[in-house]
């Protein structure tokens, strides 16, 4: 019977070591990794640059005013259509200025003071005109004694200079008089004219092109100068997008690209193919504050016109040109990609274990990448592998 239970005793004490020591074991043994796991397949991959661009109409014209004057009200409306001929403005001459009392009490007082002068000017020609008279008659009484010889011919030039001075005496004197007329009337029309319309010269300004009205740029009555837009009129059934990027990326656009829009607000997404690429860039500060260099890209519209025509001039819309796409194309997460000297590599996992093999790269997302050489579909990958993963250690999936 003690036998027996020591026996037991010993048995249980070594399971109980046994359990012991493969415990112990179990935890010094290195624990695999967990990592994030991704899978090479095969389907349609599309390189896209995509930049916010707006809606403009492809032949818009602006109506300015061909002279400085009053502008009546427009009594056209936005997305009103208009003829071509027809008036979209007229414009009256100039309103004279209206005068405040105290400009009002100057523009009399004006008028006084040239009343006055003119009185003093018509008295002064009327002593000059005598004075002529006088001088002339002096010369004429001296010329006659001349001829009979009683008086020298100095005498007879010094009555003739005296004539002749008088003479001209009097025609600045008529002169003053004539400037002092119309010095008062300048200063009776002022105070006359204030504040009334400066005549009947109507000058119309008609439409150049049958379209809408994209907008208007001055609706209500009032003075504008020659230049000055009124009107914009276009045809809002043909419309362009208009695109600024950056110039590093314009050059990698060449003309007929395709773009496709999405997020414009309608079902569906819109195509189009790049028109133009300006040959002039623009600098354009950044939120940021940084100066960027952008150029317009011009893309057409070509999908049907059904599809977009509730879009009119100046509409948001996202546009995704597409620099490069395949349909049947062995793709990993970008993610899973590393630089390995002068080449590119991944994790694999084969039966626990990361394998790092070399791989070739081809095109390039935000999220995929393009694998030419080095992986098959359906080979699983690390996506984002950290400074742990090495070559041969054990992994399992996160």
């Amino acid at each position: 019977m003690t036998i027996s239970m020591q026996w037991r005793r010993r048995t249980v004490l070594g399971v109980v070591l046994v359990a012991g020591a493969a415990a112990l074991i179990w935890g010094l043994r290195p624990q695999p990794i967990a990592v994030d796991l991704g899978t090479a397949s095969r389907g349609a991959l599309r390189v896209t640059l995509e930049q916010e661009g707006r809606t403009r109409v492809l032949d818009r014209y602006v109506v300015a005013s061909p002279v400085t004057g009053h502008a009546r009200r427009i009594p056209l409306e936005v997305g009103q259509a208009v003829a071509r001929g027809a008036t979209v403005a007229e414009l009256e001459p100039l309103r004279a200025d209206t005068l405040d009392p105290r400009r009002q009490a100057e523009a009399a007082a004006r008028i006084a003071a040239a009343g006055s002068a003119l009185s003093g000017a018509e008295q002064r020609a009327s002593a000059a005109a005598s004075a002529a008279e006088l001088a002339q008659a002096e010369l004429l009484r001296v010329r006659a004694l001349r001829l009979q010889g009683h008086v020298s011919p100095a005498a007879e030039d010094r009555a003739t200079s005296d004539a002749q001075r008088s003479g001209a005496e009097q025609r600045a004197a008529q002169f003053a008089v004539a400037a002092a007329r119309h010095e008062l009337e300048a200063a009776r029309t002022l105070l006359q004219y204030a504040g009334k319309p400066g005549g009947t010269g109507l000058v119309t300004v008609r439409a150049p092109v049958a379209g809408k009205v994209l907008k208007i740029a001055h609706k209500s009555e009032g003075s504008v100068t020659s230049g000055q837009p009124l009107v914009e009129i276009g045809d809002p059934g043909a419309l362009e997008v208009e695109v600024d990027l950056l110039s590093a990326d314009a050059v990698r656009i060449p003309p007929g690209t395709r773009v496709v829009f999405e997020r414009w607000g309608g079902e569906g997404a819109l195509e189009g193919m790049v028109r133009m690429v300006e040959p002039a860039g623009f600098t354009k500060v950044s939120a940021l504050g940084v100066e960027e260099q952008r150029v317009w890209v011009i893309v057409a519209f070509t999908s049907p016109a059904s599809q977009w025509q509730r879009l009119g001039d100046g509409y948001r819309v996202e546009a995704s040109f597409i620099l490069w796409e395949g349909k049947d194309v062995l793709q990993i997460p970008a993610s899973a990609v590393f630089r390995d000297g002068e080449g590119w590599a991944v994790f694999a996992v084969e039966q626990g274990r990361a394998i790092k093999r070399s791989v070739q790269v081809g095109q390039r997302t935000g999220l995929q990448a393009q694998i030419t050489s080095g992986l098959q579909a359906g080979d699983s990958v690390i996506s984002h592998p950290d400074d742990r993963v090495r070559d041969g250690v054990r992994v399992a999936a996160r």
